[in-house]
């Protein structure tokens, strides 16, 4: 009797990867007790236990990182003398931003278009489903053939760095030779990509206060400094007229060297609405994976419903600041941090707080690893050959495990293209795309367990 090939047996998986998928993105497992209860995320790590030792991993452990959330850790031992691969997601998810604007429920999966929507889908509840259907389709086929460790980390989302720092104090822990970071994903649909490049990331708080308390607009207005005019003036200074960033004493003229990015397929992608123009200059690959980019993405401000004529005494926001590869997050935080306390006008009062950091990250793409995938994802896409592109987001472990394990090679693969509007409304994941990347992982592993035999 012949041996069904593994591609058939991800499919006849795939039914049970929904469901399990249903019930992992139904956690409201977003890393931020201000938002959602803490217990929606231990839940989700306790889950995510479960599944571990379902699928036999020895010491599986809820680890509690220095930032107090919870990271899954579990091991798969593999045959004698063979690799180990440690394979990462993400449990946490973003928060659902307006829940009135999705189409379906955020933290309810539901099929639609071809798709699956709900928030983690793709970014990255999917990325631990893939890991599962991966191991799953081997188990069934022969078995591992590698030692297998496997990280969820529970504040990926937060980019408060409690695995990095755990991870620093317990560096054997997550040593292997080779890691897949299931967390980025296909140039589109269809397209088996790597990604070769991250940007790094620092998050700042500003707070400008100019007056001991709010003030009638009509008896004070035009004399008193108004605090919220302030900050709207201070976030101004961040970009030039064209919308590029402009951050004193911080490049940002570098030029991407690899696969281009259509505008005209950046503008659908990004749904820019007609008639209105792309921000930046040079090409849009420069722009979203070669050079800084600065967003404000939150100000505290009166809300229209219920405004009164006053002017306001404080202001606050949150700003993020994407750090291109070969760029320094903490000398880019230091330059960020100077230019608001200079552009902060009238005088204001100026306070700013750091709330997270994580360095950029690149790829050594001609690394055997590489080779290996790149023969899983011509074989998983037949007819497509191996894409090398770069991310605007940002994985702070990145960094931390390439210096920690030196000599492992780091490959990022994963579901969120285009279409799933990570981080958005309606996110969403391309059942096909997790069915052909879970095939990619598991041909990977076998491939990347001969490499090392011969």
């Amino acid at each position: 009797m012949t041996a069904r090939p593994i591609s058939e047996t991800i499919a006849s998986l795939m039914p049970r990867a929904k469901a399990e998928l249903t019930e992992l993105v139904a956690f409201q497992s977003v890393a931020d007790p201000a938002q959602f209860p803490r217990s929606e995320c231990e839940a989700a790590a306790n889950w995510v236990a479960d599944a571990l030792r379902a699928e036999g991993f020895q010491d599986v452990a809820l680890l509690d990182t220095p930032d107090g959330t919870q990271s899954v850790y579990g091991f798969l031992p593999g045959p004698v003398g063979a690799p180990t691969v440690l394979l990462y997601a993400h449990y946490d998810v973003q928060p659902p931003l307006d829940e009135s604007a999705w189409l379906s429920p955020p933290f309810e999966l539901t099929e639609r278009d071809g798709r699956w929507f709900g928030r983690g889908a793709a970014d990255c509840k999917g990325g631990f489903i893939m890991h599962l259907l991966a191991l799953r389709a081997l188990r069934a086929d022969g078995g591992v053939p590698v030692s297998v460790k496997v990280i969820a980390e529970g504040s990926e989302e937060q980019g408060t760095g409690g695995l990095e720092r755990y991870a620093e104090a317990h560096p054997e822990l997550l040593a292997a030779d080779t890691i897949v970071i299931g967390d980025t994903g296909n140039f589109r649909v269809g397209l088996p990509t790597v990604t070769a490049t991250l940007r790094g990331m620092t998050m700042l708080r500003v707070t400008l206060d100019t007056l001991e308390g709010n003030l009638h607009s009509g008896q004070f207005g035009g004399a008193a400094p108004d605090a919220l005019a302030a900050m709207i003036q201070l976030l101004a200074s961040l970009r030039a007229e064209d919308g590029s960033t402009t951050v004193d004493g911080l490049t940002a003229d570098a030029e991407w060297e690899g696969l281009r990015y259509p505008e005209e397929d950046f503008r659908k992608d990004a749904k820019v609405l007609d008639g209105v123009e792309l921000i930046g200059t040079g090409t849009v690959a420069d722009r979203i994976w070669a050079r800084p980019a600065v967003t404000v993405i939150g100000i505290d401000c009166p809300p229209v419903v219920g405004a009164t004529p006053s002017l306001q005494a404080s202001a606050r926001a949150q700003i993020s600041l994407r750090v291109p590869p070969g760029q320094d997050a903490a000398a880019a935080t230091e330059l960020l941090t100077a230019h608001l306390r200079a552009h902060a006008p009238w005088g204001a009062e100026v306070s700013v707080e750091q709330v997270g950091q994580g360095q950029p990250f690149r790829a050594d793409t001609s690394s055997p690893a590489y080779t290996s995938m790149a023969r899983a994802m011509e074989t998983a896409y037949p007819g497509e050959k191996m894409q090398t592109s770069g991310m605007g987001g940002s994985i702070p472990l990145c960094n931390t495990l390439a210096a920690l394990c030196p000599e492992a090679e780091i490959l990022l693969i994963g579901l969120s293209e285009p279409e799933a509007q990570i981080h958005a409304v309606n996110e969403s994941v391309s059942p096909g795309e997790l069915e052909r990347l879970s095939l990619a992982e598991a041909l990977f592993l076998r491939n990347y367990a001969e490499s090392k035999q011969s």
